[in-house]
């Protein structure tokens, strides 16, 4: 029961009064009395004798407002004799046991009455406060920390002299607190209190001088510790496996790294990465990364200025490419980074990331006084865009701006004159007078007061549009279409002419009919599509309309199960619109989401059959998450009755071959765990074919990511449901060659063994090779077409002829003219605009190559396949990738078979000859060296060879001009950007040669732990990057070979002898200090070399560092220098393996314990015990938590003392006693609370 407020203050009052009364006549009658030391002890002691007798009375909860009244009492006397004396009652308080420290402390220190101006008792209570703390638990010195910090910043900048001496008090706590020795919390918990004061750059309060700094800088090799070396220069290849993992993340207000605890890392660090940012903007395809990276969602609509910097950065960097380029229109660097940046542009500002009048305002700012204006059409070409289509739906203020950057970049006084109208760059010279016609249209429809008169140099253009504008026959010959369309778009009356004009070229006049292939299948008949420079010179505004008005069209003539198919110049021109990801919402996923299920549930299946074409031959860089909606949508209808029909059944199944083949290593884990919850919707329910496919593409996906690297179980991961449903569907065995390949955890499939697997591949080259029908569909195919479909304008006339010559029976005809009389069937032939037998057989090839590359017997018949069907890879629309995957999953089963490797990249490589410039592909070298067959002694490359390959890539990646590789148009390519060319090529050109994969591996880190004449040292991590991207690329005997240069460099004299290198070991693992001053050792060339090579890794091939410490290194790691070097090899991981895989973070926390017991073991003495420990606090308040705390315990209580001293808070053992504190466990990973058992003021021996 708590005593009320009234009784406790009188009875404190009397105990108090009664000692300060004496005081008061002493002071009334100075030189009277004379106290003598026994004197003040008496007194001393009667008062707390009468206190204990009142404190012991008092109920737990009135502790605190008791000792309260206490600081308040003694605050408010005036003589310094007699809070002199009632601070040392305090004192004899704390000292005999009856008062907490904790609590004295507290009140004491957060006493609002505590002013730096009452200097007298400043100084004794920071005094009673040094005497005390000893006896507060580490939480309460950290709090207690906090708040004379802040008190501290209450003293103003300039005080008299005379005070300073007594304000000093206040520093020595602090420098106490700070003291290592002492160990009166983890030195981590003070550095995180000051460094939230004091944050990078801001410089600690006069009175603590460099105490505070300087305790700060002691933090600095663990910071280091926890940094991957060059950091700041790594760089991603976008769209590649590794790109959407964490390691790219940045903060979306500073474009800072998001790094884990208040550390002083090094500067570097703390910048915005803007070149990172900057490098993914420049990558064509790379929206999903830069919305990844800085953590963008679409539905949530939030600006971010850091982006839309980078973005007006990149424009004004393409202004000033332009003004040395002297072609445009060449398909060269200029067009194809000012083709990307307009459909960055469009998304960015479309899901509002990026606002458009603060982006035109900033160009303006940084073009301003430039005279940069060669390319000052092609940024009103890409502001046209985002004007045309979104004007309508925003206010005209948002657009004017606009016409501030008119004025600075067209200064013309006279008229400029309208360009050849017959290029297509004419219609970029037109788009700043179509951003004033819909800036004027705009402003005539809200009726607003802002008039803009046609500035006096575009009079020309204008007049042009306008007197085009009344020719009602327009012609296709040239781009007037075009510029209308563009200059019209917001205008209906005259959007309709040159809009309708391109409608109705592609669908083709009422009565005109083509025949299509097989019986009774008549098409509309317009056959020539759009040409793609024609659809580059549209709008997106009028993109979208036409896209629009197609699908409208497709959706009606679906709908009335029209007996004419679609005009084949539609379909393609359709799919050619397909490709532009600025119109993603009407084209693709309006494709997948809207037209295909319209289209299905009128059972139109001409039409279905069409989209189901369009999605197999002429589709590029669809999004992962659209093709297996795709695929699902197959899989019901495989099971609608209706269309079991021949010809529909056999393009479903051909498309989800496709589909599921296709997909990439690093897409399958990411879009199958969406279905865990029902993965029947991505299964066949009937299939065992598709069903194989599947379990195929989940074997090699597990496999190049290295997913099951490290364990040795299925269970408890995504793919243990998919195939348990699978084989519930459609139960079946596999041949034993076939599960020897597979993943381990994969081996639990069901086997079947048998001779007849050798006989079966006989049978199959049989079939393919012995009719000569096949083979001479298959080189007549290859001969007369060309895999570029996008440049040409007669395939229809092509197909039609190939289909003449070689007519294909989807409905039994051959039979049915065979039986005895012949009977005559005329069957309905769906609409056939791309496919024939030779592309369908493709996917299947893929396949039949994999199996005959499983057995060995066989491989004679494999190579006479290649040699007769090989040439249909010019058709194939990913052959590096199919390449690459075939290379990498069966690098076990090749390793000795260098001829048969040859002979696949070859074959597979040299069907594009004709297609591909020269050096698409592999290298100079390679293709005179390793091509041809050495039987007795292949080709071993030096190391010039590795060095030009990794050159390669460094180039590409830092964007030279002109660049490595010929310049290509993405859209259309199998790789996205040139950086993923680049990397999958190496990689092709690496596996195929006839070298060991270890010493690939080897070869590759040479190329910078070597000294190099042709790696430069100036950009020597750009060349680690590299060297990371394609060994981590690669299978694993080709990366693990790292793990035993690591080992050569622990066992290397400077870590293992003290007397090696006299100096400090965070200078020795310093990369770039060492690098810049041409002092570098090789460990810290393998540590920068190893931190580029696992932050480029996935989160399978980093789960073999925990056995690699376990097995490997604890067993030689004796020195500190070792011990040094391997957390700073692997801490900088931690976060990873915190977010993607636990058990491996405990594993390695464990380790680094392990390590420690045998560095203090092995060592008589240890220099570097406090950035150890430092390390070791880190790592459990960022990361750990609780964890490991059991298995730690055991091992820190037989450390040498002043580790254990040093380390009792992670095992909460009191400083005197080595038997553990009992203590809760805890959820947050912080340190609980402790009793006290520390005698006060008891000085504590550091032995080391």
């Amino acid at each position: 029961m708590a005593i009320p407020m009234v009784p406790m203050e009188t009875q404190l009052q009397s105990i108090f009064e009664e000692v300060v009364k004496t005081e008061v006549i002493e002071e009334a009658f100075p030189g009277m009395f004379m106290d003598t030391p026994e004197d003040e002890r008496t007194k001393l002691i009667s008062c707390l004798g009468a206190f204990r007798q009142f404190w012991s009375s008092l109920s737990q909860e009135s502790h605190e407002q008791c000792v309260q009244w206490i600081v308040r009492f003694i605050h408010s006397q005036h003589s310094p004799k007699r809070i002199s004396f009632l601070y040392d009652c305090l004192a004899m308080a704390v000292e005999t046991g009856l008062l907490p420290p904790r609590m004295v402390c507290e009140s004491l220190i957060n006493s609002d009455t505590l002013e730096w101006e009452r200097t007298q008792l400043w100084a004794l209570t920071f005094k009673l406060v040094r005497k005390i703390i000893g006896g507060v638990d580490y939480k309460g010195v950290r709090d207690l920390l906090k708040v004379i910090l802040e008190k501290i910043l209450t003293i103003p900048n300039t005080v008299s002299s005379a005070v300073v001496q007594q304000l000093l008090a206040a520093r020595e706590v602090v420098a106490y607190i700070l003291e290592r020795n002492a160990c009166l919390l983890p030195a981590y918990f003070a550095v995180t209190e000051i460094r939230k004061l004091y944050p990078e750059g801001k410089l600690p309060h006069w009175l603590l001088g460099n105490l505070v700094s300087d305790f700060v800088d002691t933090f600095r090799p663990t910071a280091r510790i926890n940094s991957i070396c060059g950091r700041c220069s790594l760089l991603p290849v976008v769209n590649n496996s590794g790109a959407m993992c964490n390691s790219w993340k940045l903060d979306p207000t500073t474009l800072r790294f998001p790094l884990k605890g208040l550390l002083p890392y090094d500067k570097d660090l703390f910048e915005p990465q803007t070149a990172l940012l900057r490098y993914v903007l420049e990558q064509p395809y790379s929206r999903d990364m830069v919305c990844n990276m800085l953590g963008l969602n679409k539905q949530h609509k939030q600006r971010c200025p850091v982006l839309e910097d980078q973005l007006v950065d990149l424009v004004v960097y393409a202004m000033e490419r332009s003004e040395t380029e002297e072609k445009f229109d060449d398909g060269g660097t200029s067009q194809l980074l000012w083709q990307h940046l307009s459909s960055q542009l469009i998304f960015f500002v479309l899901f509002q990331f990026a606002s458009f009048p603060h982006m035109v305002l900033s160009l303006h700012q940084k073009l301003a006084g430039r005279g940069l204006i060669k390319g000052r059409d092609h940024l009103m070409w890409v502001l046209l865009q985002f004007i045309s289509g979104s004007i309508q739906k925003n206010a005209l203020a948002d657009f004017l701006p606009v016409m501030k950057l008119f004025d600075l970049l067209y200064p013309e006084k006279e008229y400029i004159p309208v360009p050849d109208i017959n290029k297509p760059q004419s219609t970029h010279a037109f788009a700043m007078t179509c951003i004033w016609i819909h800036l004027n249209r705009k402003a005539h429809s809200d009726n607003s007061k802002l008039q803009i008169p046609i500035p006096h140099s575009l009079k020309l253009h204008h007049e042009f549009l306008q007197q085009s504008l009344r020719n009602k026959s327009l012609q296709m010959n040239d781009y007037k279409i075009a510029l209308l369309c563009n200059a019209y778009s917001t205008n209906s009356e005259c959007f309709t002419l040159p809009m309708g004009v391109l409608v109705e070229t592609i669908y083709g006049n009422g009565s005109m009919r083509t025949p299509l292939p097989g019986t009774n299948c008549m098409a509309s008949g317009s056959i020539t599509p759009l040409p793609m420079n024609l659809l580059d010179s549209l709008t997106v505004h009028a993109k979208m309309s036409l896209i629009h008005s197609i699908a409208t069209r497709v959706i009606k003539l679906a709908h009335a199960k029209s007996s004419v198919a679609l005009a084949p110049a539609l379909v393609e021109t359709y799919s050619r619109l397909l490709v532009y990801m600025e119109i993603e919402s009407l084209g693709i996923k309006g494709f997948i989401s809207q037209l295909l299920p319209t289209v299905f549930k009128s059972h139109a299946w001409g039409i279905l059959h069409t989209l189901l074409e369009m999605f197999s031959y002429r589709m590029h860089h669809i999004q992962p998450h659209y093709r297996v909606q795709l695929l699902s949508h197959l899989h019901s209808l495989a099971a609608v009755p209706q269309t079991n029909q021949n010809q529909l059944h056999l393009c479903v199944e051909s498309t989800a071959l496709r589909l599921i083949t296709a997909l990439g290593s690093s897409e399958v884990q990411p879009q199958f765990t969406r279905f865990l919850n029902d993965p029947k919707t991505v299964l066949s329910a009937e299939s065992e074919e598709l069903n194989r496919a599947l379990i195929l593409t989940l074997a090699r996906a597990t496999h190049v990511t290295d997913f099951f690297t490290g364990s040795d179980s299925i269970q408890g991961t995504w793919c243990k449901d998919i195939l348990q449903t699978i084989m519930s569907f459609t139960p079946h065995n596999w041949a034993s060659h076939t599960l020897s390949c597979f993943p381990a955890p994969l081996q639990a499939m069901r086997s079947h063994e048998g001779n007849e697997a050798q006989v079966c591949y006989f049978i199959i080259q049989l079939l393919l090779l012995k009719p000569n029908d096949f083979r001479n569909r298959v080189s007549d195919f290859v001969k007369e077409n060309s895999p570029e479909h996008w440049l040409q304008n007669d395939w229809h006339t092509k197909h039609m002829s190939y289909h003449k010559k070689y007519p294909e029976k989807l409905y039994f005809e051959g039979l049915a003219e065979q039986v005895n009389p012949p009977v005559q069937i005329q069957p309905q032939y769906l609409p056939i605009y791309f496919g024939n037998v030779c592309l369908r057989f493709l996917p299947v090839f893929d396949i039949v190559i994999h199996r005959f590359l499983e057995l060995l017997p066989v491989s004679k018949s494999l190579e006479t396949l290649l040699d007769h069907l090989g040439g249909l890879y010019k058709f194939h629309d990913r052959p590096v990738t199919y390449l690459y995957n075939t290379l990498h999953y069966y690098e076990g089963h090749l390793r000795e078979r260098t001829n048969l490797k040859r002979k696949l990249v070859h074959a597979i490589i040299g069907s594009l000859k004709d297609n591909r410039p020269l050096g698409w592909c592999l290298s100079d070298t390679y293709l005179k060296c390793a091509m041809n067959p050495r039987e007795e002694n292949p080709w071993v490359p030096d190391d010039a060879y590795y060095c030009k390959l990794i050159g390669r890539l460094v180039d590409t990646m830092a964007g030279k001009s002109p660049g490595p590789f010929p310049n290509c148009d993405w859209r259309f390519n199998e790789f996205p950007n040139p950086a993923a060319h680049a990397l999958h090529v190496t990689c092709v050109e690496l596996m195929a040669l006839a070298v060991p994969g270890k010493e690939v591996g080897n070869a590759l880190l040479n190329v910078v732990l070597k000294s190099q004449p042709l790696v430069p040292r100036e950009n020597i991590t750009a060349w680690m990057n590299a060297i990371g991207l394609i060994i981590t690329a690669l299978p694993e005997p080709y990366w693990i070979v790292l793990h035993d240069c690591i080992v050569n460099v622990i066992n290397s004299p400077s870590l293992t002898s003290e007397t090696e290198w006299v100096g400090y070991p965070f200078q020795l693992f310093d990369f770039t200090a060492c690098h810049q001053s041409y002092s570098e050792m090789s460990c810290s060339y393998t540590l920068a070399l190893a931190h580029a090579v696992w932050h480029h890794s996935s989160i399978g091939q980093l789960s073999l560092i925990p056995k690699f410490l376990t097995e490997t290194l604890i067993p030689i790691v004796k020195t500190e220098f070792q011990l040094l070097y391997v957390y700073h090899l692997v801490g900088p991981f931690l976060q990873r393996f915190q977010q993607e895989r636990t058990r491996c973070m405990i594993e390695i926390g464990v380790a680094f314990y392990e390590m420690l017991l045998n560095a203090d073991r092995y060592s008589s003495h240890l220099n570097y015990m406090d950035p150890i420990c430092d390390f070791l606090y880190h790592m459990k308040y960022m990361f750990t938590g609780d964890s490991v705390k059991d298995q730690v315990e055991k091992i820190i209580c037989n450390l040498r003392p002043a580790l254990k001293l040093r380390l009792r808070f992670i095992t909460h053992i009191s400083k005197m006693e080595p038997a553990a504190v009992s203590q809760q466990p805890l959820s947050n990973g912080s340190p609980a609370q402790q009793p006290s058992q520390v005698p006060v003021n008891v000085p504590l021996p550091v032995t080391q």
